[in-house]
């Protein structure tokens, strides 16, 4: 849509020219059962810096109906255009304006998203600002900036509840009038409106009370673990206000758990909304406690670093999110009485395996990202902003000292309290606090794009004592159509060296910490000292890179990786070994290998978990196609194995239940599913709940053994949001050219599902084991890409572009295929990334078999 891509130059001229004060915000919401728009009312008051100026405020709304600049009716036909109005003849200093529109709910879970509740059939509305979808509400300046006060009238349906980011007042005739709030960017405001659930505690310490609200919509209720939020939430508060040395900034703290959220949660001032799949139905592993503990900390984080202090411009959006990232794993490994002190073994195994395959894409790009314009930012909440980004501060803190560094935080906050900020006023601050000069480090790190490889370089005399230890670093060419050059960069990090013990088990017997810089650093410490079992690079996780074994310590670890006695070590053998794999350096059937002898050791439910996910991945994509079937086979064998053998009622059972419904595949297999579904056999200790039902009878409707009427009278027995969702799925998953003709219509030519359900209809749709059926798809999917990323929004497009992109056709008519449309498409910056990054994965995925094919033959 013309108009809506707002550049960094528009930004920083409105910047120069505009200092806003206030907005008065009033909506009137009472039609909002029934749906359609809503009247929109904004009220703004900001001074210019010039008389005569000319400038524009952000809209996108059906229909202005008035627009009042400084007291004078503008010709709404004349200014509004392309989602703007235009703003000419500014008074010096006082202006005011007030925009009467009326604005539309949405169902893509941006700007204000309405869902009606199947249980119920009532509707709840939530708002989703970031990055930039204030204008589909009210008439804003919208950058992060142009900060101002807020204050929301809000008119509802009687008998709901509205929730902003100031304290809820008493209704007056179904009208909430909210108290101004401090002042703050666009993109954090927040409205909640609905019949929501509601549990309400504080937090108390030291003469401190902050009013603390959790919400979820009725029908959830009975799964809302509401004092365990409460928990998590008040450690955040303990260990944040102590580090950052600066009170909680605002008048109350409210985590609502909304529907079809597009992303985990969001960080509005004072009313966080999450997604409701938080809100546990049935059983789940503690892993899945700690990530939600993980997003609870994380948005915490997010009141200081990103409201009360804010960056200027989208480029240091990785400001916010490494740093919220960081110290919400922080937090979780060292407060005190926290459930889940190993974070950041999950972190090693999870996020930054996430940041490893971000940086090896052709979209790969510098933490500090240049973002020219919104298109750039709307793409860029991904594995460098978030996990490299807060790989980077782990071992800046590492650098430093971590006293050092939060002393450095704690200027910061008190210098920039409800200001704004770039990158340079936080080194400055890290500079004076740690006497470390940080210009030369931010130029390595934050400025360049690309991963490096370390490697050990060992040699030792006949009684195997080391006579030569030197860490190698290497810089690999960028991906074709990366910017920027190879860079080599310092880091700090630990050498562990480990031994077998006794009874088998690799132990730590000792540790040294050093910085490594250029391509060969020599560590004379280990000079003289027995070779041990296991040199491990990177030792503790403190720096970001790829880590490679040497021959004598990789033979160790395959054959004793379980054997590892602390976790993370564990973690970062078992990330070293999935890297391996993606880079073509191991055969996808020594993984599989590798796993299956480790893997039954291994305690971390979080790792196990993760093993899953990329055994199940390399082996629909990586593995050789003559042999996947095979290797499926032997993998399919070991869950069901493992599932017999865990312990009952464990999270473990559980995590084995998950995997091997994902592959099930003979007809013995498939048939203990189904009489696991219909309680004619059990396994001892297994809750077949109602998320593990779906489980089942999606992967029975994806091999054909369950019907449209089955499906349906499944979603009888679980008449909810969830349960539509996972009923949409089983359909689209069905290997019938009618199941796939309807899915892909719904999605792609009708275009009117909600986001959550396109979501799950675009996984239905794509099943591994249905390359042939879905093959003609291809040249549909390039027949279409173009069009709906020009009619969908954001977000809806984003689903279907990189979801239905056709990853499973791993082939050189693919990437040809890709590489056509490309040329001829000339698609926009944000829409050649989501398909350059798709090619990329085809592209490794033939280098992964390739590989594979030649471990058949050596």
């Amino acid at each position: 849509m013309p108009g809506t891509n707002l550049t960094r130059e528009e930004a920083q001229e409105r910047a120069r020219l505009l200092t806003v004060d206030a907005y008065e915000i009033d909506l009137d919401l009472s039609g909002a059962q029934e749906g359609g728009t809503y009247r929109s009312v904004t009220t703004v008051r900001f001074d210019s810096a010039e008389a005569g100026a000319e400038t524009f405020i952000d809209l996108v709304a059906p229909a202005v109906h008035e627009a009042v600049l400084n007291g004078e009716a503008l010709d709404v036909a004349a200014v509004f255009r392309d989602s703007r109005i235009a703003l000419a003849g500014l008074r010096e200093g006082a202006n005011e304006l007030k925009v009467v529109a009326d604005c539309a709910y949405t169902n893509t879970g941006e700007g204000l998203h309405r869902f009606v509740d199947p249980v119920d059939e009532q509707a709840y509305l939530y708002t989703q600002f970031e990055v930039p979808d204030a204008r589909r509400v009210f008439a804003s300046f919208e950058q992060p900036d142009l900060k101002a006060a807020f204050q929301f009238t809000v008119k509802a349906p009687s008998g709901w509840t509205v929730i902003s980011n100031s304290p809820t007042p008493e209704p007056k005739d179904d009208v909430w009038t909210f108290e101004p709030t401090p002042r703050i960017s666009t993109y954090i405001t927040a409205l909640i409106v609905g019949p929501y659930h509601s549990v309400h505690s504080s937090y108390e310490k030291d003469g401190q009370t902050v009013p603390l609200g959790i919400y979820c919509r009725p029908s959830l209720a009975e799964y809302l673990d509401a004092e365990d939020i409460f928990a998590v939430t008040r450690q955040g508060f303990d260990w944040f206000q102590e580090k950052f040395d600066y009170a909680y900034p605002f008048a109350k703290y409210d985590q609502l758990f909304v529907p079809e959220f597009n992303a985990g949660a969001m960080e509005n001032a004072g009313a966080v909304t999450i997604r409701d799949q938080y809100v546990f139905r049935s059983k789940v592993t503690d892993a899945a406690y700690e990530v939600r503990a993980e997003t609870i900390l994380h948005e915490l984080a997010h009141m200081w670093f990103g409201d009360l202090v804010t960056m200027e411009w989208w480029n240091d959006l990785w400001l916010n999110e490494s740093f919220a990232t960081y110290t919400s794993i922080a937090c979780q490994a060292y407060a005190e009485g926290s459930k889940w002190p190993h974070s950041w073994t999950t972190f090693a195994n999870s996020m930054k395996t996430w940041a490893y395959r971000q940086d090896q894409l052709p979209s790969t790009h510098p933490i500090m990202a240049d973002i020219t314009d919104l298109d750039d930012v709307l793409v860029n909440f991904d594995g460098i902003t978030y996990a490299k980004g807060a790989s980077v501060l782990k071992q800046l803190v590492a650098y430093v000292g971590m006293d050092a560094f939060f002393q450095g935080v704690q200027a910061y906050f008190k210098a920039h309290a409800f200001g704004n900020t770039r990158l340079t006023d936080l080194l400055g601050a890290l500079e004076k606090t740690s006497g470390r000069d940080l210009k030369t480090w931010s130029k390595a790190w934050l400025e360049t794009a690309g991963i490096n490889i370390l490697r050990p370089e060992i040699e030792t005399d006949a009684d195997g004592r080391i006579t030569s230890f030197a860490v190698l670093q290497e810089a690999p060419a960028l991906p074709a159509g990366a910017k920027g050059e190879p860079t080599l960069r310092p880091h700090r990090i630990a050498i562990g060296a480990y031994d077998l013990d006794e009874n088998g088990k690799l132990v730590r017997t000792s540790r040294i910490e050093l910085d490594v810089d250029g391509g060969r650093t020599t560590v004379e410490e280990l000079v003289g000292q027995a070779r041990p079992a296991v040199v491990l690079l990177n030792d503790d996780d403190l720096s970001y890179a790829k880590v490679r074994l040497d021959e004598e310590s990789l033979r160790v670890v395959t054959e004793h990786l379980g054997d590892f006695t602390e976790s993370l070590p564990r973690a970062l053998c078992w990330a070293s070994a999935w890297d391996m794999t993606r880079d073509g350096e191991l055969a996808t059937r020594d993984y599989l290998a590798l796993v299956l002898s480790g893997i039954g050791k291994e305690s971390d439910i979080g790792v196990v978990q993760s093993l899953h996910r990329q055994v199940k991945l390399a082996l629909d994509l990586y593995s050789a196609p003559e042999t996947r079937e095979a290797a499926l086979n032997q993998w399919t064998d070991a869950t069901l194995a493992h599932l017999r053998a865990a312990e009952p009622g464990s999270d473990h059972q559980l995590a084995w239940a998950r995997a091997f419904a994902a592959t099930a595949r003979n007809p013995q297999q498939l048939d203990l599913l189904q009489s696991l579904l219909d309680g004619t056999e059990a396994v001892e200790g297994l809750t077949v709940d109602t998320e593990l039902r779906w489980s089942f009878v999606q992967r029975l409707a994806a091999v054909g053994l369950l019907d449209e009427e089955e499906i349906a009278a499944e979603y009888e027995r679980d008449r909810t949001a969830a349960g539509e969702r996972h009923a949409a799925f089983a359909r689209a998953a069905q290997p019938s050219e009618e199941a796939k003709a309807q899915a892909w219509a719904s999605v792609v030519e009708q275009g009117d599902l909600p986001n959550a359900v396109q979501e799950a209809v675009i996984s239905g749709f794509v099943q591994p084991d249905q390359r042939e059926l879905l093959a003609p798809y291809t040249e549909k999917y390039f027949a279409s890409v173009k069009e709906v990323s020009d009619a969908r929004s954001h977000e809806m497009a984003q689903q279907i572009i990189v979801g239905l992109y056709p990853t499973l056709q791993v082939s050189q008519e693919t990437l040809d295929a890709t590489d056509a449309w490309l040329e001829s498409a000339e698609p926009g910056a944000a829409l050649r990334r989501m398909m350059s990054e798709s090619r990329a994965g085809v592209e490794r995925a033939l280098k992964a078999q390739a590989a594979d094919a030649a471990a058949a033959t050596a």
